[in-house]
């Protein structure tokens, strides 16, 4: 790294400041080593935390299931990073516990503050998930994540920036669990009016998908030819699925005559892939890409009903994949999957509830995006010594 920092900090390979530890797992087969003794981590254990401090785990090792593999016990404040499926995910050790081989935690030395360590590997998190290899999934060694530096001031700084962004982050956490209150709050009301569309306990006629609207498996222009991309058409790939931004790509007009398009509305929902069963409604005119199936509603359904219909199918999206190398749900089997249908009526009016909260979830979420932007300017603030 060129950037100046202050007179008073360095820069320091973590490999020399830490101590990085990979995790390990006893074998599935031997039921005693599985129990309640040791706190047991994996990469999803992190994905859905509402807070930096990991203080429990679902699943747990014996003792015996502890000796038998080449796991570490890492002490409380110890950083969670996950090496792999995905890399990157941040966490601090709320208690002592220890990991899968999916992580390379490090154990604070003396002069780092875990706090501030966990911001830090945050802030690194996407130029450390660059430096990983691997066909089938990419992944970080332990050697490469001893090589990366960070920056590293005195130890009343680090707890100095640590407590700061503790409090921005706190701040824009409110902010989410705001917006996943109201769209919990949605949920009930649909769960009201319709019941669960897995169970269907209120009885309502079922009629497969193909029978309610018209399915779309999505396709991706030639990069080779020219025109295709850099238009003003969105373009779909599953990782803009339920995201609050904006898709990543674009296609022209004729890169969308070489795809395929659905109009506003219409349900969107990933069928291939580690994020199958991934659902969003269209927002717009838009193409989008073959992992995609897309069910553009007739006149007995209602998008907004549709949409959440599927949105409670996802489980059902995943048990009907075929699992090969990725799990995958053919468009042929996707169109079977059936669907209560209730009175039109009924539907429209959950419609004027959703619709009557939208406003004031996208106010929430436009408040949270100006928020991300200013932690985001403050996290490189704080990185560089500017804070």
């Amino acid at each position: 790294m060129n950037t100046t920092l202050p007179s008073a900090w360095r820069y320091a390979k973590i490999g020399k400041c830490c101590t990085i530890v990979s995790g390990a797992t006893p074998r599935r087969n031997v039921p005693q080593y599985w129990g309640k003794d040791i706190p047991w981590v994996t990469p999803k254990d992190l994905s859905n935390l509402e807070g930096p401090v990991l203080k429990d785990t679902p699943e747990y090792i014996s003792k015996e299931g502890y000796r038998s593999c080449s796991a570490t016990i890492l002490p409380k404040g110890s950083i969670l990073f996950s090496s792999r499926a995905p890399i990157g995910l941040v966490s601090i050790a709320g208690r002592d516990m220890c990991t899968n081989q999916g992580f390379k935690s490090l154990i604070p030395g003396q002069d780092v503050y875990s706090g501030y360590l966990y911001h830090c590997m945050k802030w690194m998190a996407p130029k450390i998930a660059d430096m990983g290899n691997g066909a089938t999934f990419k992944e970080v060694s332990k050697e490469v994540v001893s090589r990366v530096e960070i920056p590293l001031p005195p130890l009343s700084e680090q707890k100095r920036i640590a407590a700061v962004l503790d409090k921005a982050d706190a701040i824009r956490r409110k902010r989410q669990a705001a917006i996943k209150l109201a769209d919990e709050f949605l949920r009930a009301v649909f769960l009201d009016m319709f019941g669960d569309p897995v169970t269907n306990p209120k009885g309502w006629e079922v009629y497969p998908i193909m029978d309610l609207g018209k399915v779309i498996t999505g396709s991706t222009p030639s990069s080779q030819k020219d025109g295709m991309f850099g238009g003003k058409i969105p373009f779909v790939t599953p990782g803009d699925l339920e995201s609050d931004s904006d898709a990543k790509r674009y296609v022209t007009e004729e890169g969308a005559k070489n795809s395929r398009t659905v109009r506003e509305g219409a349900t969107l929902v990933c069928c291939i892939g580690a994020t199958i069963g991934k659902v969003d409604m269209a927002q717009s005119f838009c193409a989008f890409n073959q992992q995609i199936n897309a069910i553009e509603w007739g006149d007995s359904v209602a998008d907004i009903y549709g949409y959440w219909a599927m949105r409670f199918l996802k489980s059902l999206v995943i048990k009907k994949a075929i699992t090969t190398t990725l799990p995958i749900l053919k468009k042929s089997l996707f169109e079977t999957i059936e669907i209560p249908l209730p009175s039109l009526d009924l539907q429209k009016k959950f419609e004027s509830v959703f619709l009557k909260h939208l406003s004031g979830i996208n106010l929430e979420k436009a408040m949270l995006e100006q928020l991300e932007l200013l932690f985001r300017s403050l996290i490189q603030r704080a990185f560089h010594g500017e804070l």
